[in-house]
């Protein structure tokens, strides 16, 4: 049994299961994990302004303080699930949770502008825990407890994030801002106790090599287009090297598509990514991951223009974050709700209503931004529909890819959703700094500016709407994709 364990061919009924007592705990703690890894992308967002002052350097420079942590993110979460997927994923979650803690005491100790850029590159990289979690699942839990425990770890990313700012914009009004990242370190201290108490080593596995070059080729690509997507408004998005850059990453990455469809142990499954039901969930998680971050750039400016503008409410950024951590515990408490809808109707009708309820909202949202109740209103209902969303996809996935791939696959989905986020906070970064108006001596969005972002998330939220209505709801076997994408790759794609 054990060799069939590892190879992923154990049947169902043959996994010695966790008990449920030990299920619920052993879900807890993959949430618990979940929720402090997303802590780390939004923590420093209430200092953005404040950073070029508390670190001694220039606005520019300054930036890359959030900018690193994208890119670890994005670059070690496919990774992460690949060598999970090959040496054990509750090895890698371990891994990924002693380096979220070292880059938070680094964090906590430093404010020199490169070292804290090493701490926070070291606390991206604990993004991975979320999709090393949900593989996790699908391998101790009973099938029917599977989506509802899905659902709630994959709630995680967006209220973490939702969590993230009230707290760390307190924290940072009331003591010194790198109390944050000492009480990070603790929290991980915390997490990483209950992991090696209580999370099991994976019996699933994956015999293969590692493919360093293609993990060097995608870790490049991803940077070339990251980099200059993240950092195009201030370099000027007609700029010789934002423009140089993004073909690079296009070159980069076509090329990588191919040596990885020609490889015998590739690090993402070009065939498994390329099939209809894998690449259209992937694309509609892009839209899904714009779509939500769009909640968290837009609110925030809106509740805190001032109120001499006629349409902003005046509020500090400690109450922004308040109105928006609504949006968050709606996340965690409709998990049991997407997970007993996935089951019973299938997780691309818990997808479908998802982006639905947040089309509905942002579309809402125009005519309901007079008052700051109303706005909370329209994060909650958004975070409704995002919770929806997030937790169908992993399911989604999940559905098709074979057993020994699953941290890859969800590793890959995650990264699709960071892709989507950075492409929010570019495209809706250019609209709320090009449309601007003077008042009380600082530059603020337009009215104009708040409407087109919202319309911009509701059409995103559409459009993945009907990505996802594509999406087959069927099993596949990868020997059937495989000869049909080699077919691509020797005609030259």
């Amino acid at each position: 049994m054990h060799e069939q364990m590892k190879s992923g061919r154990i049947s169902w009924s043959q996994r010695p299961w966790a008990s449920a007592r030990r299920g619920r705990i052993i879900v807890a703690i993959l949430a618990f994990t979940g929720i402090l890894a997303a802590l780390m992308q939004t923590i420093v967002i209430p200092l953005i302004s404040e950073l070029p002052e508390l670190l001694d350097t220039s606005a520019s420079n300054a930036s890359w303080v959030i900018t690193a942590t994208l890119l670890s993110a994005a670059i070690t979460t496919p990774i992460s699930g690949r060598l999970g997927d090959m040496y054990g994923k509750r090895r890698m979650l371990i891994i990924c949770v002693v380096t979220l803690g070292v880059g938070s005491i680094i964090c906590a100790l430093t404010s020199w502008l490169p070292l804290f850029i090493v701490g926070r590159v070291l606390q991206g990289a604990a993004t991975s825990v979320v999709p090393l979690g949900i593989s996790i699942l699908r391998d101790e839990l009973r099938p029917e407890r599977v989506p509802t425990a899905i659902a709630l770890i994959s709630a995680t990313l967006g209220a973490g994030a939702s969590i993230a700012l009230p707290v760390s914009a307190y924290v940072a009004q009331t003591f010194d801002w790198h109390i944050m990242f000492g009480a990070a370190a603790a929290v991980s201290a915390i997490a990483l106790v209950g992991i090696v108490a209580f999370v099991p080593e994976s019996p699933v596995k994956d015999p293969g090599r590692f493919d360093a070059v293609g993990a060097l080729g995608l870790s490049l690509g991803l940077s070339l287009f990251l980099v200059p997507i993240t950092k195009g408004g201030t370099w000027g998005w007609d700029s010789p090297l934002v423009i140089g850059m993004l073909v690079a990453s296009a070159v980069v990455l076509i090329g990588w598509v191919a040596f990885e469809a020609r490889t015998d142990h590739p690090m993402v499954d070009i065939a498994v990514s390329a099939s209809r039901p894998v690449l259209l969930t992937n694309l509609a998680s892009v839209l899904a991951g714009f779509s939500m971050f769009a909640n968290h750039l837009i609110l925030p400016q809106l509740l805190q223009a001032p109120a001499s503008t006629g349409y902003g409410l005046g509020q500090s950024i400690f109450v922004a974050g308040l109105c928006l951590a609504p949006g968050g515990f709606v996340m965690m408490l409709l998990s049991p709700v997407a997970g007993r809808l996935s089951t019973t109707l299938g997780p691309k009708v818990t997808l479908v209503s998802g982006l639905t309820i947040i089309a509905m909202g942002y579309t809402g949202a125009s005519f309901f931004m007079s008052e700051v109740w109303q706005l909370v209103i329209v994060s909650a209902v958004n975070g409704a529909g995002v919770g929806l969303a997030y937790a169908a996809m992993p399911a989604l996935i999940m559905a098709v890819v074979p057993v020994h791939e699953t941290a890859a696959a969800n590793g890959l989905n995650t990264l699709m959703r960071s892709v989507g986020t950075s492409s929010a906070s570019a495209v809706l970064g250019v609209l709320l700094t090009s449309m601007t108006r003077v008042s009380g001596g600082h530059e603020v969005p337009t009215e104009s500016a708040f409407h087109a972002g919202f319309s911009i998330a509701a059409c995103v939220a559409a459009v993945g709407i009907a990505v996802a209505l594509f999406i087959p709801i069927r099993s596949y076997r990868p020997d059937d994709v495989r000869p049909r994408v080699q077919k691509l790759i020797e005609e030259g794609l």
